[in-house]
């Protein structure tokens, strides 16, 4: 019925404004109605964009695009060789700042890093380069001078200070120089079971590059027809609990590390995995912010999970400061992130999920500050989670989308995003990790989910609930696995920073998505509590519920004596059958939360805004968590879970 309203609604208005509807007839026939069914009141204009119409006021909202220079393709370029060096030109007169540039010491460093020069070069008008020539003799620890190859690390800063860009080229010659083929990201370490990993990285030019382990040659059987510059190679036929040494060769050059393969399922050796969320960029300057990333701190969070010995890294959101209508500006900031990691990442398996500030939007200009934001179309090429999914290598076994829901307008064909890899499950000897996405499809401006749709902040589908039932009940049937740990984004329960949302939003149940005009129909307090009795009353495996948002660190036990509800709410209410830990870990570097005063605030254990970094120490039936400030190597608490 609502739907109905609306279409007349519209139809009245755009009667009235008889001109604003002969320019949309002619768009359509000009552009077609490309439009996601799922949102409401949005238009093509004349020019190829889209604008929204209000139905409530009548007010009209123009799409907008952000016009950055600071992209990934803008900025990760190729230079081109000179006879002193490198020359790069990012091709903006505008564009003014500093170029840091030093070798990549040979055969020095597991985990090797750049050893910057003194001497840096000036970009003048988009233009600058770096002089190879001059590091020779004591500064030549690549060796170059002799082999005519070396790697180089370069920092690009812009007038005002930040820094922009950390990359990575490789070089040949004694002068002219030349561009050599590169590996400017990479290799990761992926979805490591038990037989089989992932290797993945990205060359400066197309290559067909392979991978020797063992004495045996793995390609990238999926694009061997073409040459590529993102390379998936998955290697297979392994050993469980091996190390091995892999060779990612590519042109002339190769890259040796290692990795390390599951334990058979089941087999109940002591291991530790680490945990954390929320490394978007902080305060403070200097590397607290490379362009979106406060990659001082995730520095330390990765070479603490090496150190202590974690077998894999779980990161859950917030990655990147986001938010922005421009892939390239996107893109940039998790190729910052990755590049804060990719040291330890070449042997350490680092698993990813989406959090809000993850968000690629399209931006409607309705004259507030921010404007009117929605996830960006077409969604196959463009959402959040397409982008995401683009940029990570992540266990493909999640729900495909929310089409064939109950409130999918049109099942004759696909509405909604994918969810790629940004819902998923993997295991790990005796636990499973079941990874969810709460800002799918996701609305930032939360005052118009209702008229022009798409879904809150802490918001879980149905199809991904759904999904996560069958999933939840799939492991515990699985003999192997002892423990369960559930991660997601938003806390069922926030503690420090935001009450104002994740899934309580003060109590208001009448939070929910909005699909084609109409509201879902079950809201966001009672979802919280179909998503809590999956994990605590129909299994007796979940151990945690694992979470960010929150820029701080809390530990929280969830009773049946725990309060959870609204004064005066009028729902169904969930009975706690056991006790049940929720663990929010936002504090990789985002600026940081106090604590609230919440209904639950008794049963939270600990509360800390230091960083932390936390390692849970797995042996057979035991469940132990440690947890480590990684810039002060403070130990903020040992506690047994299990």
């Amino acid at each position: 019925m609502k739907s109905v309203l609306f279409l007349i609604a519209f139809l009245l208005f755009n009667l009235i404004c008889f001109g604003q509807r002969s320019e949309l007839s002619e768009a359509v026939q000009k552009y077609g109605h490309n439009v996601p069914s799922v949102f409401s009141g949005i238009m093509p204009d004349n020019e190829g964009g889209y604008y929204f119409v209000s139905v409530k006021s009548g007010d009209t909202a123009w799409m907008v695009e952000n016009n950055i220079f600071y992209t990934l393709e803008n900025i990760q370029i190729n230079p081109k060789g000179t006879d002193k060096g490198l020359f790069f030109n990012f091709k903006n007169k505008s564009f003014f700042g500093t170029l840091y540039y030093g070798l990549f010491a040979k055969n020095d460093s597991k985990y090797p890093q750049p050893v910057y020069l003194s001497k840096n070069s000036i970009i003048i008008e988009g233009k600058a380069e770096i002089d190879i020539s001059i590091m020779k003799e004591k500064y030549d620890i690549a060796g170059w001078v002799k082999s005519g190859k070396g790697r180089i690390g370069y920092r690009i800063i812009d007038n005002y200070g930040d820094i922009i860009y950390d990359g990575i080229i490789s070089f040949k010659g004694k002068g002219p120089f030349k561009v050599d083929m590169s590996v400017i990201a990479g290799p990761y370490v992926n979805n490591v079971s038990h037989k089989e990993v992932v290797i993945s990285f990205e060359t400066n030019k197309p290559c067909l590059p392979n991978i020797v382990v063992n004495g045996n040659i793995y390609m990238d059987l999926k694009n061997l027809s073409k040459k590529g510059l993102k390379h998936e190679i998955p290697i297979g036929d392994l050993e469980p609990d091996k190390e091995y040494n892999y060779t990612v060769n590519y042109g002339k050059n190769q890259l040796t590390y290692s990795f390390k393969t599951a334990p058979t399922p089941g087999t109940r050796k002591p291991f530790t995995f680490a945990f954390t969320s929320d490394s978007r960029a902080g305060s403070g300057g200097g590397e607290r912010n490379i362009y979106g990333v406060n990659v001082y701190i995730m520095k330390k969070m990765a070479a603490l999970a090496a150190q202590q010995g974690a077998s894999f890294f779980q990161f859950t959101g917030d990655m990147i400061t986001g938010y922005s209508s421009s892939i390239g500006s996107n893109m940039l900031e998790y190729a910052n992130w990755k590049r804060s990691v990719e040291s330890i990442w070449h042997y350490l398996p680092i698993y990813v999920a989406m959090g809000n500030h993850e968000a690629l939007v399209n931006i409607f200009d309705d004259g507030s500050a921010w404007g009117i934001s929605i996830d960006k179309f077409p969604f196959k090429t463009k959402s959040a989670e397409t982008i995401f999914s683009n940029n990570f290598v992540n266990p493909q076994n999640g729900p495909q989308s929310e089409d064939s829901a109950y409130y999918d307008p049109d099942k004759s064909k696909l509405n909604f995003p994918e969810y790629g890899e940004s819902v998923y499950s993997y295991i790990y000897d005796n636990i499973a990790i079941v990874v969810l996405n709460s800002n799918y499809w996701y609305t930032p401006t939360k005052k118009m989910i209702s008229e022009i749709g798409g879904n809150p902040h802490g918001y879980v589908m149905d199809n991904q609930l759904l999904w996560f039932e069958k999933k939840i009940n799939e492991l515990n049937s699985n003999s192997h696995i002892d423990h369960i740990f559930v991660t997601i984004h938003t806390p069922a329960f926030p503690n420090g920073g935001h009450a104002k949302d994740d899934m309580w939003y003060y109590g208001n149940n009448k939070i929910r998505p909005t699909v084609a005009g109409e509201p879902v129909n079950v809201g966001i307090i009672e979802r919280r509590d179909e998503l809590l009795d999956i994990m605590i009353n129909k299994s007796d495996k979940v151990i945690a519920l694992l979470c960010g948002d929150e820029h701080n660190y809390s530990r929280m036990k969830l009773t049946k004596n725990t309060p959870i509800y609204p004064e005066g709410y009028k729902g169904k209410k969930l009975k706690v059958s056991r006790p049940f830990w929720q663990i929010t870990n936002g504090s990789a570097g985002a600026p940081y939360y106090g604590q609230q005063q919440l209904p639950w605030s008794e049963s939270v254990e600990k509360f800390s805004t230091q960083y932390a970094l936390m390692l849970f120490d797995i042996d057979g039936e035991r469940v132990s968590l440690r947890v480590i400030n990684p810039d002060t190597l403070e130990e903020i608490e040992t506690i047994d879970l299990k």
